[in-house]
């Protein structure tokens, strides 16, 4: 086989950027899941790493016969080929194509190559997944900077990984806060329908999923805007840049139809970071159990109709749609005073922490509530916040 010379700088360029997510005692890290773009492309710049820039271009022929709109994958089979008659120095040497387009490649081939060689190590999870519900099947955690959407199993309450694929995210970042900002916004989402392709243009690919953004803290806070949505891409495009959107996570219409198999309308959470924090095993249990033990203190001090006891759970700045904190008190105050006896049971119980500055965590459950003059039933979302060392709840309302 004729081995072409190809000036190692335009690999190792890439490589250099990729430093390692996190470090893993064991080592191991997770070694499935990748989608082929990705295995192909990481298999390709070790091809020309190693000098076999003919094994390169064998790969990359066979993936754009699969995708031939790939564009990352034309421009790297484009220097491979002028690689043959000159050494080359720079990712995308084509004198002619446009520096911003050029840019945006650049930035893909390196999400994709970071995703190839910096795997998350398997004993590690996000921090974000605290607890899913027992319906909650699946949770999505999207890193905006690594340009990644990753998929976990709820495997009998532990977050299991499942696969991971490229995304693009808003052209200004993360972090929405108003309509039109071109931001992701950050935060603990759910999704809230499945539009089809054929109630959709061709700009969405094969099909959108809304989230509900904004949700309750983002309205509390005053953010904006409408119309976040996971969905596809247009039938003549194979991926978008990693900065490519107007707040919305797009994937390949390949990758969106199979996270599609995973997405439970209503339920699965959709926990958007601008970076996500990992925890092993060990330390995710921990922290999980001193959260659990804070809301049941919540609910069996709300059980005691001792008002003082149940109100220091909440923050001073707690805020809902119906008033502030002295307005709650008031409220709890004079329905204790008509109680003999509460009863109170939590099921279907998620704990999330929310990837934003705050130190928050966001907790959902059904509510069973009974007492000697009321009986519900309701479905409640809480927002407790980090306030001198201890946990405060600084929203409740329906979910």
């Amino acid at each position: 086989m004729r081995h072409v010379q190809f000036a190692l700088p335009w690999a190792f360029a890439l490589a250099f950027l990729c430093a390692p997510l996190v470090a893993s005692a064991s080592g191991s890290a997770r070694s499935s899941g990748l989608p082929e773009a990705d295995v192909t492309i990481g298999e390709v710049i070790r091809d020309i790493e190693q000098h076999r820039t003919e094994d390169a271009l064998k790969r990359i022929d066979a993936l754009l016969l699969r995708h031939p709109n790939f564009r990352l994958a034309h421009l790297i089979r484009g220097d491979l080929l002028l690689a043959r008659a000159r050494p080359l120095s720079a990712f995308g040497a084509s004198p002619d194509a446009p520096a911003e387009k050029l840019s945006d490649l650049r930035e893909e081939a390196i999400a994709r190559l970071k995703a190839y060689r910096n795997k998350p190590p398997s004993n590690y999870v996000p921090r974000y997944l605290l607890q899913m519900e027992p319906d909650q099947k699946f949770a999505v955690v999207v890193d905006t900077q690594r340009s990644r959407l990753y998929i976990y199993q709820n495997d009998n309450g532990r977050p299991r990984f499942v696969a991971d694929y490229y995304i693009a995210h808003g052209k200004l970042g993360a972090e929405k806060t108003r309509e039109g900002d071109k931001r992701t916004p950050v935060g603990v989402y759910h999704v809230t329908a499945n539009l089809p392709r054929q109630k959709l243009s061709d700009f969405y690919g094969s099909g959108a999923f809304p989230i509900n953004y904004p949700n309750e803290w983002d309205r509390q806070q005053g953010r904006n805007g409408h119309g976040i949505w996971l969905h596809g891409t247009p039938s003549d495009t194979y991926s978008r840049p990693p900065r490519a959107s107007d707040g919305c996570v797009v994937l390949t219409n390949q990758d969106l139809d199979a996270l599609s198999g995973y997405l439970q309308i209503g339920l699965t959470p959709v926990i958007i970071s601008n970076t996500i924090e990992w925890l092993s095993l060990d330390d995710w249990a921990s922290e999980r159990a001193a959260l659990n033990r804070e809301i049941e203190a919540w609910r069996r001090d709300w059980e005691s109709r001792d008002v003082d006891r149940y109100l220091a759970h909440y923050s001073r700045a707690f805020r809902n749609n119906e008033g502030d904190y002295a307005q709650w008190a008031q409220q709890k105050r004079l329905v204790a005073a008509g109680k003999s006896w509460i009863k109170v049971d939590l099921s279907k119980l998620s704990v999330f922490r929310n990837p934003g500055k705050e130190d928050m965590i966001v907790v959902t459950f059904e509510q069973d509530y009974r007492s000697n003059n009321l009986s519900n039933t309701l479905k409640k979302r809480q927002y407790w916040v980090k306030e001198g060392g201890r946990w405060k709840i600084i929203y409740e309302g329906f979910a």
